[in-house]
Formats: C-alpha cells, structure tokens, sequence
C-alpha cells in the first residue's frame, strides 16, 4: 500500500502537466516561458521541464516552437501572409529564430515552404492538409533548447 500516495501524487502531477500542454496550446501566440508556466502549475521550472520532457518526450520551450511552426505552417499556406507577418503572428519575437526553427522542423524555410505548400495542397480539403503536413519532430536535432522567448 505504500505506493499508493506516491501513485496519486504521481496522477495529480500528471493532470498538472497537461493544463501546463493545454496552456500551451491555447496560448501558443503570447509570450510564454517557462518561469511563467512553472508558476502558474506551482512548480519550479527546473522541474517542470523534467516532468514535462518525461512525460510527452520534449521540454515545454519545444512543444511551444512545435505548436507555434504548426500554427505558421498553415498561415504561410493561405499565401495572404508574408513570412515576418506570420512569424509574429504565431508569437515569435525574431523572425531569425523562427526560421531556423521553421527550417528544422519542416525541411526548407518558410518562404520556400510558402511557395512550394500553396501549390501542393492546392484544392485539397483543410482537414486532410494539416495531416498531412503537420511537422515531425526530428528526433537527430540538437537537444540543447533556448530558454522561451
């Protein structure tokens, strides 16, 4: 029975970190960081990025970056955007940043993704071109993360 308390302890930082993921998602556009959302979950940020990383295999600084490329991703499709536009839309302050991170993610930059994604998912229903273009971690990438922005 001892493992009882840690295995509700264990349950309850579980249900933290996804209102910390949730967060996340519902606010991809503001400036986050970590010191912020370690707060907010009463938490350390030290050990809100271990819990985070153990739990859903990346830091919270790279979730944020994914969900914000993902977001960029589908701006820079509808083509009515230009790059530095969506690059603060999606809640990046430095349009380097975000291309670095943008061409990491996805493979090109996001002016050539841009012009390339228009003409391929041209005529194909929204719901199946965010599947299929949804970026995929590369899991070879650095591990060393900047703090969030």
């Amino acid at each position: 029975m001892s493992n009882r308390p840690a295995s509700a302890q264990h349950l309850r930082d579980l249900a933290v970190l996804r209102r910390v993921k949730d967060r996340i998602d519902r606010e991809y556009a503001q400036p986050l960081d970590v010191e912020a959302l370690a707060r907010g979950a009463n938490m350390s940020a030290g050990h809100l990025s271990r819990e985070f990383r153990a739990a859903y295999g990346e830091s919270p600084y790279s979730y944020l970056m994914t969900r914000r490329i993902e977001r960029s991703m589908s701006l820079l499709r509808r083509g009515d955007l230009s790059v530095t536009e969506v690059c603060f839309a999606v809640g990046c302050s430095s349009l380097g940043t975000f291309s670095t991170r943008f061409s990491e993610l996805v493979g090109m930059s996001p002016s050539v993704y841009r012009s390339e994604a228009a003409r391929a998912t041209a005529g194909m229903p929204s719901c199946v071109s965010k599947q299929v273009t949804r970026p995929i971690r590369n899991r070879e990438a650095p591990a060393g993360q900047p703090q969030l922005a």
